[in-house]
């Protein structure tokens, strides 16, 4: 069975919380073991310790350990601490203290060896590891005080504190658990939420719905800025569908404007409506031109979208580029009834570019600008250096262009004014072009409103030295 991301995230997170409650619980339940055998031990050793005296006592005030074998009932009295007077008989003696090792039963696990190392009385079964104590009267060994160590927690309160314990460990593992498994369940519902409406709308997205959005998050984590970059990746793709098919519409208006001209022309020369002069051939060829044209930049352009528009770069003169372009205009700014004014330094402009692509680039501004000012205006051309820049500003009069959509006539067939539309002639790719090949030239263009009412395209390219 296929599991979804949630139920892969509470999976994850709850057995990571077990294996870690588990590994805690043994641990814990291994080292309480061990310490506190460690401890019990310990305090038996301290008994031990003090037990031999009144042992020793016992031994000096009976004179043997027959005393043991004929009374066994005397050797926990025996283990009672000693009086300093070691006369005192052993059922006079003080009970021993309520030590650790009292409580525990250490007293049980003592055994007393004869000087043969037989056994004369109390536990029955010491151990190969036990502790020993040896019990010297007048600098003569008379027998050995063995102790039992603990090998594990025995009954007793011993086992039911350690049975606690235990309890109590496993008790807050199981606690740990079931908090891990509600955090896992709220993480993988409320955490993964954005990203399942993410997922969601990503297939509607890939459906073609480009309209489609997700709430964004107030929180700025990264499913709040998935959720920022989903929809602007929607709004992305619905503009470009937006435009592309804009796109197809301008172009196919843009064939067939001058197609359908020069369809009627065709027909009406067939027809002998219009005979076949200079003028009749000067509009078919102002038809073909026009096509030409646009066939042209579009394949420019094609070429720039998939970097194999190509540059041949060496030293330039952007003064003399520019020069040469705006004279080769002159004719076309006279019968547009437009003056232009230059505003160009004495000397050379020196550059690093490709010549023939930086007329390309002023050709088409300076097309721009006589296509869509109003008759009557006015153009102005600067350029000049600043630092290791060659900026070259064009301005024109009006019509201008609003400033909300002044970064967008650089979009291919844009037009934000019908002032400034195609029916001045223009099919709105010279701007597109013209980024395309100062981004080459790594530089930048941009449009500005212009003080003198139209539009102002700013260049500024890398000078040279």
């Amino acid at each position: 069975m296929k599991l979804n991301l949630a139920a892969r995230l509470f999976a994850a997170v709850l057995s990571a919380a077990v294996a870690v409650a588990v590994a805690m619980g043994v641990a814990a339940h291994v080292n309480l073991n061990r310490d506190f055998l460690g401890y019990l031990n310990e305090q038996a050793v301290n008994r031990l310790d003090l037990a031999v005296p009144s042992v020793t006592a016992g031994y000096r005030q009976q004179g043997s350990w027959d005393f043991l074998r004929q009374r066994p009932d005397l050797w926990y009295r025996l283990l009672r601490p000693a009086p300093q007077d070691e006369s005192v008989p052993l059922v006079d003696r003080p009970p021993a203290q309520a030590t650790p090792a009292e409580l525990t039963g250490a007293s049980r696990r003592f055994t007393l060896l004869g000087p043969d190392r037989r056994r004369i009385v109390g536990f029955a079964s010491p151990a190969e590891n036990a502790i020993e104590r040896a019990v010297v009267v007048d600098g003569l060994t008379v027998g050995w005080l063995v102790l039992t160590p603990f090998e594990s927690v025995s009954s007793g309160a011993e086992k039911r504190f350690a049975d606690a314990q235990a309890r109590t460990g496993w008790v807050v593992g199981g606690a740990a658990v079931l908090l891990a498994a509600a955090v896992a369940f709220w993480a993988s519902r409320r955490l993964l939420r954005p990203v399942r409406q993410v997922a969601q709308a990503t297939h509607r997205l890939a459906a073609g719905d480009y309209g489609t959005r997700v709430p964004e998050q107030a929180a700025d984590d990264e499913v709040g800025q998935l959720a920022r970059d989903f929809n602007q990746l929607a709004l992305t793709l619905q503009r470009n569908e937006a435009m592309r098919r804009e796109f197809m519409a301008d172009v196919s208006h843009e064939l067939r404007t001058p197609l359908g001209v020069l369809h009627g022309e065709l027909e009406a020369l067939e027809d002998g409506v219009r005979s076949l002069d200079a003028a009749a051939l000067r509009s078919l060829k102002s038809e073909v031109v026009t096509l030409h044209k646009l066939v042209d930049d579009l394949y420019q352009l094609s070429l720039a979208d998939v970097g194999a528009l190509s540059y041949r770069k060496a030293e330039v003169d952007l003064r003399e580029i520019i020069d040469d372009t705006a004279g080769a205009f002159g004719e076309r700014l006279r019968s547009s009834g437009l003056a232009l004014q230059m505003d160009l330094p004495p000397g050379p402009l020196p550059a690093f570019g490709d010549a023939r692509r930086l007329r390309q680039l002023f050709a088409n501004l300076l097309e721009n600008s006589c296509r869509y000012t109003h008759a009557g205006g006015a153009l102005k051309l600067q350029a000049r250096r600043e630092g290791r820049q060659m900026l070259i500003d064009l301005h024109d009069s009006a019509p201008g262009v609003r400033d909300e959509h002044l970064p967008r006539l650089f979009d291919r067939f844009f037009r934000g004014e019908a002032s400034r539309s195609r029916r001045s002639g223009g099919a709105g790719l010279g701007l597109s072009i013209c980024q395309r090949i100062v981004e080459a030239h790594e530089g930048r263009i941009e449009a500005r409103p212009s003080p003198m009412g139209g539009l102002w395209l700013h260049v500024a390219l890398p000078a040279l030295g």
